[in-house]
């Protein structure tokens, strides 16, 4: 397979070969994101009107939460003009607004292991299945009552990677950083943000250890490279709860935590959904 479609499969799957890097400095860290931004990788947010029953974007519905439709951006998103449909019982209006273009930060890494970066065929056929299982989770669309705030950061962990960093590996670029890396110590709790159901636990090629959160209206997370899961698949967890521990299983090279967050089947900035959550 060559390398661009290898670029493919790993952008989906939402970790970039899951390698630990440094943690930033506080003078590299990143600005405080706003409440709500509508640029790739970001989440717009509507207050609707009282009419108004749901919101799509994109062929898909959005969260509604406290009378707000809170909408996923993807992070390949052309700046613009972009659409999105207003069901109400008087029929459906289209509501438009701006993506702003957004530059995000490089990196550029060399990895000594290729298995890293041009994995066998074999594991290839593995690597497949395993991003439509992925992709499955992310599209999830599921009417339950939200218990959004506070949103809480799972690890209390400095950050190692932002979202949306766009890699160089080994001289070739891939696609940006689809979570936030946490670095924290081996075996550190991991803790439920909100109250979810597990939709999904397992040991994957690039991820490792790895297990999905379903919060509701399409809002979906994800916690990879753990040593270990504490929960299995159809459990309810409370807001708080440790689902398992920080490791470096899979493809990474220290303990941390990928943390992905996905909005209408888009991942967006970890940071600013907690923003926008947790603003009331």
């Amino acid at each position: 397979m060559n390398l661009l479609k290898l670029c493919a499969f790993t952008a989906a799957v939402g970790v970039l070969f899951g390698v630990a890097f440094p943690a930033i400095s506080q003078s590299d860290a990143p600005a405080p994101a706003p409440a709500a931004s509508a640029v790739p990788g970001g989440v717009y947010m509507l207050p609707l009107p009282a009419a108004v029953d749901s919101a799509s974007y994109q062929g898909r519905r959005v969260l509604v939460y406290r009378r707000r439709a809170l909408v996923g951006i993807p992070i390949d998103a052309a700046p613009g003009k972009h659409a999105l449909s207003l069901k109400a019982s008087t029929g459906t209006q289209i509501h438009r607004f701006t993506v702003a273009p957004k530059q995000y930060p490089e990196e550029h890494l060399t990895i000594a292991n290729e298995r890293m970066v041009h994995p066998t065929e074999a594991s290839l056929v593995r690597i497949r299945s395993e991003t439509e299982r992925q992709l499955a989770q992310y599209r999830r669309f599921t009417m339950r009552t939200l218990d959004l705030t506070p949103f809480n950061q799972p690890v209390a962990g400095r950050i190692s990677s932002v979202f949306g960093q766009r890699r160089v590996l080994n001289g070739q670029p891939r696609n940006p950083h689809s979570g936030l890396d946490l670095a924290a110590d081996a075996g550190t709790p991991v803790q439920a943000p909100a109250p979810a159901t597990v939709t999904m636990t397992g040991e994957l090629y690039f991820n490792g250890k790895t297990l999905f959160l379903n919060h509701g209206q399409g809002l979906v997370t994800m916690y990879c490279h753990l040593s270990s899961i504490a929960v299995r698949e159809g459990d309810a967890v409370a807001r708080g709860q440790v689902v398992g521990q920080v490791g470096m299983t899979g493809r990474t090279t220290g303990p941390h935590l990928h943390w992905s967050v996905s909005l209408n089947g888009n991942r967006v900035d970890p940071i600013q959904i907690m923003a926008v959550l947790n603003a009331g």
